[in-house]
């Protein structure tokens, strides 16, 4: 079997009591960063071995995922934090072992994620919201902002430290005071950060050491 386990986001507390007993039975982990997962691990008293699974080892471990479940391992997955399959390479490993194996079940066992925890103090009128992932870096980076100004349901998208300010500034110039923003910077961790306010409004307000961290930005009209 695969497993596909969600794992904290921040705070190492967050970790579900199926996760743990599902990372300490199977005979494999497989994860985005061991580094990352090792902490995790070591934290709740798991030994388990552990190897390297992200979007640039794809065809290359995808191999030896495969070889594994066909001599009946079970195997979990992990991303270095929140639920695999968003915005990380766990929908790669999960499309291959369906189209390869499709007698392998593969388990979801659920568990935080940026997204629902933005959500939940969102405040959104509806359960209606569009998920766009991360911006582009460059090409087609002014077409995904136009494409937020124009939706009429709320839009999450991801975005790194690096970019957040370009991120505001295209929402300030393709919307202005039209819409609000929440976001969400460190979320469950010790400099956690909620903003509510304007592009505009959070240009100024994260500068400096309020650069830091990931970010996820709730956008609504």
């Amino acid at each position: 079997m695969l497993y596909i386990v969600a794992t904290p986001i921040g705070n190492l507390k967050d970790i579900t009591l199926r996760a743990i007993e599902t990372l300490t039975s199977v005979d494999i982990i497989f994860a985005e960063d061991t580094r990352v997962t090792g902490k995790l691990l070591a934290c709740n008293n798991i030994s388990k071995p552990t190897y390297r699974y992200d979007e640039h080892s794809h065809a290359r471990v995808i191999k030896e995922i495969l070889t594994f479940l066909e001599q009946g391992k079970n195997i979990a997955f992990v991303s270095d934090a929140g639920t695999p399959g968003i915005s990380d390479p766990g929908t790669r490993l999960v499309q291959s072992v369906r189209v390869a194996l499709p007698q392998v079940k593969i388990i979801p066992i659920p568990g935080v994620s940026a997204l629902t925890t933005i959500l939940s103090v969102a405040g959104l009128d509806s359960g209606m919201f569009s998920f766009l992932e991360f911006p582009p870096h460059k090409k087609g980076r002014v077409t995904f902002f136009k494409k937020i100004v124009l939706s009429e349901i709320p839009i999450v998208f991801y975005e790194s430290p690096h970019r957040i300010q370009k991120a505001f500034e295209s929402l300030q110039k393709e919307c202005g005071e039209q819409c609000s923003i929440i976001v969400g910077r460190e979320l469950t961790k010790v400099y956690e950060d909620i903003f509510i306010g304007s592009p505009r409004e959070a240009l100024l307000y994260f500068v400096g050491e309020k650069l830091k961290g990931e970010f996820v930005v709730v956008v609504k009209k």
